[in-house]
């Protein structure tokens, strides 16, 4: 085994009170699990990103099983520092993240396992991994940048399979997921409309990419948007939809998609009611449209998209909205949860 002298780490469990204004997360040291397991690695981690999943299993909104106590996110960017002595696939000095589904490989495994739910997550200072679930990141990123691909990268790569040049794309909000799929969206050669509930979000984006015209729609104001993003495609809907809200927006994202197009559900961002899918059924039959769930992605997704940045070169610094410091972790969990984000919120270590 590659020896390392570290023998303890920084992290940040979580308190599981859920009590509006009690803090949702908090830092411990503990002993790390040494020596290596034989197919084992020791890395040192550079950058924690954070997504809305992260903030809703702290504020305990998560739908699924979570361990108590457990440590959130699942996007981290780091150095090995450390192996065991059968680990063949990675050496010391490798920047790699973990994949978000520990047990999705290939996309064709039977079982899931989920970071920050099932199992820890990454918001420490040194995290351990098998091997077989860490991808080698991209050598031309910073640590931040490269921070947010293995979970909103993925996801937002998944959500877009299968779209061809001059489809277009209508993606839900100004979220790390949303921001990203925007990013490849463009990189593609994709026609985007992009919806949310701000007008000064939407202007801050518009500005922020102003050539490829971004087309917008502003949710709240306009509360039969599938109509109005009808008529921005001349009646015709977008070819895929990145579905990021859940039971309360995912009939009129069906009305608004092409007949024989894709819907992407990504989140659940909105408030969950059953009695708002009255329609779904009739609808996709109607519509002929594939709807597919997106659990992030596999190891050999993760593996494509980050050959495709780095052959790109593509840079993602203005995908990050603001980075804390490690130590200002609860700081930014709230700022997710209060939905301030344009982007992704970073935290480096």
């Amino acid at each position: 085994m590659s020896s390392s002298a570290v023998t303890h780490r920084r992290v940040f469990r979580r308190t599981d009170d859920y009590t509006p204004g009690t803090p949702k997360i908090k830092l411990v040291q503990e002993t790390l699990q040494l020596p290596l397991a034989p197919t084992s690695v020791l890395i040192k981690v550079h950058a924690v990103a954070l997504n809305y999943r992260d903030a809703n299993i702290a504020n305990g909104g998560n739908p699924w099983p979570i361990t108590p106590n457990g440590i959130l996110c699942n996007d981290a960017a780091g150095e090995i520092i450390a192996i065991g002595n059968k680990v063949k696939s990675l050496v010391v000095g490798d920047r790699v993240g973990p994949i978000t589904d520990t047990e999705n490989i290939s996309g064709r495994e039977t079982k899931r396992s989920w970071l920050a739910a099932d199992e820890d997550g990454v918001m420490a200072d040194h995290i351990i991994f098998d091997e077989r679930v860490l991808c080698k990141l991209p050598t031309y990123l910073d640590w931040v940048d490269a921070s947010i691909i293995p979970c909103a990268g993925v996801t937002a790569w998944s959500a877009l399979k299968g779209m061809s040049i001059g489809q277009t794309v209508l993606i839900q909000g100004t979220g790390g997921v949303s921001f990203f799929a925007l990013k490849l969206a463009r990189a593609a050669g994709l026609r985007v409309i992009l919806t949310s509930s701000s007008d000064a979000k939407l202007e801050q984006i518009k500005e922020k990419f102003p050539h490829q015209p971004i087309l917008t729609v502003n949710y709240s104001k306009t509360p039969d948007w599938d109509q109005e993003v009808m008529q921005l495609t001349g009646g015709t809907g977008v070819d895929i939809v990145v579905e990021n809200g859940g039971t309360g927006s995912l009939v009129k994202s069906l009305n608004c998609t092409r007949r024989g197009g894709v819907v992407s559900q990504v989140g659940y961002l909105g408030k969950q009611d059953p009695a708002d899918l009255r329609e779904l059924i009739p609808t996709i039959i109607d519509r002929r449209i594939s709807l597919r769930g997106i659990n992030a992605g596999s190891k050999f997704d993760m593996e494509d998209l980050c050959a495709a940045l780095e052959a790109a070169q593509t840079p993602l610094n203005d995908l990050i909205d603001k980075v804390f410091s490690f130590e200002e972790a609860e700081d930014a969990v709230e700022y997710v949860w209060q939905g301030k984000q344009i982007g992704k919120i970073v935290l480096r270590l």
